[in-house]
């Protein structure tokens, strides 16, 4: 089977035939290719998100036996980055027999460290929680990714039905559940009580496809993402204008970085309360036309949808409410008319923390926002350095999506408050941070170097970033 790449709008066809043929044979390379090819797009999903798997037949090396082993991607990494290293390979037989332990929904927590004892390669990544999402599915490749444009059905409030007339019942729908033992349980009843299927639309979340080949499910995978972007596409202002409307309209470029710089500064300083923080700025046209937009403060609280969104950008953002001409000269008049806007965000944040912890919670992180929106302006990003708050941004963005796509079809549905929170302080995921390198002693720090031109300049420049900095030269 061969595709072109003109039978894709949505999304990009990447899979060459001249290099997947120096692969053949070697159905974990292909896995690996495959995941790369994802990975490199990120309509298909985000950065650090999904998951792809394939299972092949080896050698038991106890007993020389056959045996079927998964190779799936481990704890962490990236699909488009992801190499051998980072698969975990597992006994199949022995991943399925924990069904036979399992104790129910309250205890699927404890199941993940069984996982180790179901390891084939002792040179292993350590296995991710969607481990057995992979494992109690028959299939020999399989891709589960978070596609903006699935996500923005999955998130519907009609997402079950759109989902059932778009493919004509060729993908299955698992109501949301937590990424988990019983997550994976209740996709294979779905499969079992739809055989034949091309996959599964997991609500709130998103998309599992498959095929006998790393081929066959790149392809399959595409197809189905492609369908439902194609079905945003055409429904797009259908109902009526995008977000409602423009509230008002964009200041200039030049006017818009001209605000943004002056705002930086006092932004990071209050979102630097706790931990010192690095900003990123994006006048993106996606975030424009929604920041912009009538339904922007609606939507904004309602928070994220896709647990990987809300992961990196909190629960919901602050929304600025300061004019997009304002004069931001007086620093210390800025900070008194923004202080009480960042009081009310950490007010709201340990609120949500208190009503929803449970008594074995991790305490309170911090109550800082992490995504600010300035209507006309654009979107600012804090995290502990720069990379993290452009992914942040990237994600959010992510978010900006799913909410348009929701919305021009149906009608937007975040996660409920008690489920975003039960995946913010998982225990599991705060085990996941615990393991986390330490931040470096000047993570979150900015620095300036004169004179960096000389070589006692740059030296010290390049001691400032081995430390963590971010560095300024001149």
């Amino acid at each position: 089977m061969s595709v072109s790449a003109t039978q894709f709008k949505h999304v990009s066809y990447l899979w060459d035939e001249a290099e997947a043929a120096k692969l053949a044979g070697d159905e974990v390379a292909l896995l690996i290719y495959r995941s790369n090819l994802l990975g490199a797009d990120l309509r298909l999903t985000n950065y650090g998100g999904g998951n792809t798997s394939c299972k092949v037949t080896a050698k038991d090396p106890l007993t020389g036996q056959d045996v079927e082993v998964m190779w799936v991607k481990g704890s962490g990494g990236d699909l488009g980055t992801l190499k051998k290293s980072g698969l975990a390979a597992l006994y199949v037989d022995r991943l399925r027999s924990l069904k036979n332990i399992y104790r129910g929904v309250e205890f699927e927590d404890e199941m993940v460290e069984l996982f180790n004892h179901c390891i084939f390669d002792l040179s292993s990544k350590a296995p991710s929680i969607d481990t057995p999402l992979h494992g109690f599915l028959p299939f020999a490749h399989i891709d589960h990714l978070h596609p903006d444009a699935a996500i923005a059905i999955a998130a519907a409030k009609d997402g079950k039905k759109i989902t059932e007339e778009l493919f004509g019942g060729t993908i299955g729908w698992v109501e949301w559940k937590k990424p988990g033992f019983e997550l994976g349980l209740q996709l294979k009843a779905c499969l079992d009580a739809n055989p034949g299927i091309r996959g599964i639309m997991l609500g709130s979340h998103g998309l599992f496809t498959w095929g006998d080949t790393a081929y066959e499910s790149y392809i399959n995978t595409l197809e189905v993402i492609e369908k439902c972007a194609e079905y945003l596409e055409q429904n797009y202002g259908k109902k009526g204008p995008i977000f409602a409307g423009q509230k008002l309209e964009s200041l200039d470029a030049d006017a818009r970085k001209k605000q943004a710089a002056a705002l930086a500064p006092v932004l990071r300083g209050f979102c630097s309360s706790q931990v010192k923080m690095i900003g990123h700025f994006t006048d993106d046209t996606r975030v424009l036309e929604f920041i912009n937009s009538n339904d922007l403060d609606r939507l904004a609280p309602l928070g994220t949808s896709c647990p990987d969104h809300f992961l990196r950008t909190k629960i919901s953002p602050l929304v600025l409410e300061l004019d997009k001409n304002a004069d931001l000269t007086d620093v210390t008049a800025l900070k008194e008319k923004l202080a009480p806007a960042f009081e009310a965000y950490r007010q709201m944040y340990t609120d949500y923390y208190n009503t929803c912890k449970h008594d074995n919670s991790p305490a309170i992180r911090d109550a800082n926002p992490v995504v600010i929106l300035y209507p006309g302006v654009g979107m600012f990003t804090f995290a502990k350095d720069k990379q993290t708050a452009r992914v942040a941004a990237e994600f959010y963005i992510n978010a900006i999506n799913v909410m348009k796509g929701a919305e021009a079809i149906s009608e937007y549905t975040s996660l409920p408050r008690q489920e975003a929170f039960n995946i913010e302080y998982w225990l599991l995921e705060e085990a996941k941070l615990q393991r986390m390198p330490k931040p470096k002693i000047l993570s979150g720090r900015v620095a300036l170097v004169t004179g960096s031109a000389g070589g006692i300049g740059k030296a010290i420049a390049k001691k400032f970033v081995q430390e963590g900095a971010v560095v300024i030269l001149n």
